[in-house]
């Protein structure tokens, strides 16, 4: 499965394609789902433990469950479900989940079969890609957490270190359930990918380019279904939407680029997805992928670590 020359032509002019029914969403996108109802039971059972939530809703379906458990303990857990480590903070205990179904979705030949396309054969599954959970606004009413509320503008090229800007990266977001307007789906500036890296603020719900350094034509939202797929470069404008809507929105935002070429978080363990150079250095067991990230969560428990992007508070550009 590859792009048409139609889809990378768009890509080109406007920094993003949108592929619809690229993943089949029973195939692909259940099984990641049915492995999160375990990793939701956990955290039920250990918040349940701890008495901030006063009862499991173990009878209720995945998604409703999850908005009851985070309206009810009045925090955003999406720690428990994410592929990597948080920005600070960083301790022993640290939750994470890199089950073999999603280890599964990231390798997935079809995603990999793109990839190559934008980054060439040596393919590197980049550490700073995500799962997003945006729950109904309604159920966490005053969090400040950007993974949950109205995700500023920003270039993923922003989010790094300066010693990825020359990186090709490619940016893979897909929806595990549905992205509505009303459930907070992402809007993009098209265009914005041909200037470059914008001055990002640190600010109250998180990174993000101030509205006077904003370039590219005017937004557009990108609702989409789960088998939907986006495909976006770098320094592609891009944000979401509020979740206004009653349903949890959670989503994928996956990154590939070339094997050798720098991260721009190198303190985080990538993995070589796909190699016709050198296929022995593939990796091929999500065994071996939890244990690298349960050493990298020890290490940076354990002796610290400097900056993950390269912005600060109080930068007089966004004064």
């Amino acid at each position: 499965m590859k792009l048409t020359q139609q889809q990378l032509d768009q890509y080109e002019t406007d920094g993003y394609v949108v592929v619809r029914g690229f993943l089949d969403p029973e195939k692909h996108i259940q099984p990641v789902l049915n492995e999160y109802e375990e990793v939701l039971d956990a955290l039920a059972r250990s918040l349940y433990a701890q008495g901030k939530i006063e009862s499991l809703h173990k009878d209720l379906p995945f998604e409703e469950r999850l908005v009851n458990v985070y309206a009810d303990s009045g925090e955003a857990h999406g720690q428990w479900f994410d592929f990597s480590l948080p920005q600070k903070d960083i301790r022993e205990d640290t939750p994470f989940w890199f089950g073999p179904e999603v280890f599964r979705l990231l390798n997935l030949p079809a995603l990999l079969d793109v990839a190559e396309q934008f980054v060439g054969p040596e393919i590197y599954s980049t550490p700073v890609q995500h799962i997003r959970i945006k729950p109904p606004q309604r159920a966490l009413p005053d969090t400040v957490d950007n993974r949950v509320i109205e995700t500023p503008w920003h270039q993923d090229n922003g989010v790094l270190l300066e010693n990825a800007d020359e990186t090709n990266m490619l940016t893979v977001w897909f929806p595990l359930t549905p992205a509505t307007e009303e459930m907070g789906c992402l809007k993009v500036r098209p265009g914005s990918h041909k200037g470059e890296l914008s001055h990002h603020c640190i600010t109250w719900n998180g990174l993000g380019i101030p509205d006077a350094r904003l370039t590219g034509e005017d937004e557009v939202t990108l609702p989409m279904m789960p088998g939907d797929v986006l495909f976006m470069h770098r320094l592609t404008t891009h944000g979401s939407l509020p979740n206004v809507s009653d349903r949890v929105r959670i989503s994928y935002d996956l990154r590939y680029q070339p094997t050798g070429t720098a991260t721009g978080r190198e303190v985080f363990p990538g993995f070589v997805a796909r190699s016709k150079a050198n296929p022995e250095s593939v990796l091929t067991d999500p065994v071996e992928w939890n244990r690298m990230w349960e050493e990298a969560r020890h290490k940076l428990a354990t002796d610290g670590h400097g900056p993950f992007n390269r912005w600060t508070e109080g930068d007089p550009a966004c004064a």
